[in-house]
């Protein structure tokens, strides 16, 4: 099981990775939104922003989102450093449930180019 801090370390080279970015992936990740990240295995959510293409992760705290971000994401801490390596698809995870994604209609038609 992935711990707090290797999650946290995927957030990190997620955030990366979406800043060297180019083309309609670095647009797509170009919003600026709350965003929320909970860890279903470690119940844990990491709190934050999309910003200019760069995740900020602002709190680590217990539990489900306290607040509604715009950009709510849950997946098992395993899952998220797996995605984040390359090792597992969004989309794939995605539809198999293993990954939640919810956001307003038009930011998932400008994310879907992540996807």
């Amino acid at each position: 099981m992935a711990t707090i801090e290797e999650c946290r370390e995927a957030l990190d080279r997620l955030s990366d990775n979406l800043t060297g970015a180019d083309g309609g992936v670095r647009g797509a990740a170009a919003l600026d939104r709350s965003l929320s990240c909970h860890v279903t295995d470690l119940d844990r959510t990491f709190t934050g922003r999309l910003d200019g293409g760069r995740i900020r992760v602002d709190a680590v705290s217990p539990g489900p989102p306290a607040a509604k971000a715009e950009i709510r994401l849950a997946m098992t801490g395993d899952d998220l450093v797996a995605m984040v390596a390359g090792e597992l698809k969004f989309a794939k995870a995605w539809a198999s449930g293993r990954v939640r994604l919810e956001a307003g209609f038009r930011d998932l038609l400008r994310l879907k180019s992540l996807l």
